[in-house]
């Protein structure tokens, strides 16, 4: 009889295995953190540009005519170092075209790392310059060399930062999260005007002789931090992907000016903004000191203001991620246009009440409101393959032509007229400017940035897909 066949065994049951982090938990988990360096990395490097920068403008307006440009009027002494602030404005659309260049074809992070240690080196060197009474006509020169290698190297932070931010940022909230880049500003005039407040309690002998130069040695502890957090940042992911494709411009600025039409228009849309920052910081020193207020009161409002423009900048991009960037774009404009003859009048008062009040308005609020959705707005408007050169360009033409003469030129007329209207006048065309170009640009909050396209291909519009609901 055949042998009954043999029952095999049942497996038995394997052990359950113990649970362990969702992968897609643990990639989102880093991508939030990294997101977080990124973010600090941008809050920082934006915070030591607008220290440097505004230190420099708020020195040139107390001390730099005397120590610079001495035997001139005070008036003309005043123009002139000025005059080397606009040095500055004009190299830095230079610096955005070659780092931006750089940072399309080699990476964000590591043009970055460059433009801090620029910036901040130059600043420090400012703070070790030798005056006119001691080399002669060198020490101007030597001044607005220093200032065009600042100039140069804030051309390429801010598109970077901006975009970094940005391009790590989740689809829906890219203003909120690119609002950490823009609040470098407030920041930046923060530490700067809390700085300057201190050394100018000094008597003005050892302001004039060494004081002055405290701000800019102090520099360097911004820089030391800045780099610290920068060096933790990684690459962008979108632009890793173009890398990886290999689909990079070999000359992005020829990509971008071939069609030109979003560039100018990034430009003329950050006008009111800058012009509305220059006039109501660093010009605003030199003019209300001149009416009769003490330094002092004249820095504490712009630090009462820089403290407000903290709030309201993340309170607006947030709003351009449910609104859309532009109605806040140009709900700022238009406040700034509305206050501009008002917040000129609480200045000529004479009140340090009505001075604060003045320049909360009209930078902590109006400006902030206005420049709040820039970062997000500016860097949505390019392809990736340009988007640094393209982000840079626009956002630094704008700089030039809003803040980088308009102290000068508010100077010169205020000069010649005796009284605040020019100020008041360049304050509404700044801001009528950009309430025009706002109607002209396309709503960017709803698109994607994972297309890799840019403008140059085909049309003058980002080649970006909308989100889905």
């Amino acid at each position: 009889m055949p042998p009954s066949p043999v029952a095999s065994p049942s497996p038995s049951p394997s052990p359950s295995p113990s649970p362990s982090p969702s992968p897609s938990k643990s990639t989102t988990a880093e991508r939030t953190r990294q997101l977080r360096v990124v973010a600090a990395s941008g809050l920082l490097g934006t915070a030591v540009e607008f220290y440097d920068f505004l230190v420099y403008g708020t020195v040139a307006a107390l001390v730099f005519g005397e120590l610079f440009f001495p035997g001139a009027d005070p008036a003309v002494g005043t123009i002139a170092a000025f005059g080397t602030f606009a040095a500055g404005y004009v190299a830095r659309p230079l610096g955005g075209i070659l780092f931006g260049h750089f940072g399309d074809r080699l990476g964000r992070k590591s043009m970055l790392l460059l433009t801090m240690g620029l910036m901040g080196g130059a600043s420090f060197l400012v703070g070790l310059l030798p005056t006119y009474d001691t080399i002669g006509v060198w020490a101007p020169v030597l001044l607005i060399t220093l200032r065009v290698v600042q100039g140069l190297a804030i051309g390429g932070e801010w598109g970077g930062a901006t975009l970094m931010v940005v391009e790590h940022a989740g689809e829906r909230r890219r203003g909120l999260w690119s609002s950490f880049t823009q609040m470098g500003a407030p920041l930046g005039s923060l530490l700067s005007t809390a700085v300057v407040a201190l050394v100018v309690t000094l008597p003005k002998d050892e302001f004039a002789a060494w004081g002055w130069r405290v701000p800019f040695l102090l520099s360097v502890v911004l820089l030391g931090v800045g780099l610290l957090v920068r060096l933790k940042v990684v690459e962008s992911p979108l632009f890793a992907e173009v890398k990886k494709d290999r689909a990079e411009s070999r000359l992005p600025i020829l990509d971008v000016l071939r069609r030109p039409r979003p560039v100018l228009l990034a430009c003329c849309v950050g006008i009111g903004a800058f012009t509305a920052q220059s006039l109501l910081t660093s010009y605003l020193i030199a003019y209300a000191t001149g009416i009769g207020y003490a330094r002092p009161q004249v820095l504490t409002a712009l630090t009462v203001s820089a403290a407000v423009a903290l709030v309201v900048l993340p309170c607006a991009s947030a709003l351009s991620d449910r609104v859309g960037r532009r109605p806040v774009v140009l709900a700022g404009a238009l406040a700034s246009a509305a206050l501009a003859f008002p917040v000129l009048a609480l200045v000529d008062s004479g009140s340090p009440g009505l001075l604060i009040l003045a320049v909360v308005l009209g930078h902590g609020i109006a400006q902030s409101t206005m420049y709040g959705p820039l970062g997000a707005l500016l860097t949505e408007m390019f392809g990736t393959r340009v988007r640094y050169t393209g982000a840079s360009l626009g956002y630094q033409g704008a700089t030039l032509i809003g803040a980088g003469f308009s102290p000068m030129i508010a100077g010169s007329l205020v000069a010649g007229s005796g009284n605040s209207t020019p100020v008041s006048l360049l304050l509404c065309g700044g801001a009528a400017v950009t309430a025009v170009t706002v109607l002209f640009v396309r709503e960017t909050s709803r698109t994607s940035l994972s297309d890799t396209a840019d403008p140059a291909e085909g049309s003058d519009a980002p080649h970006t897909q909308e989100i889905s609901a």
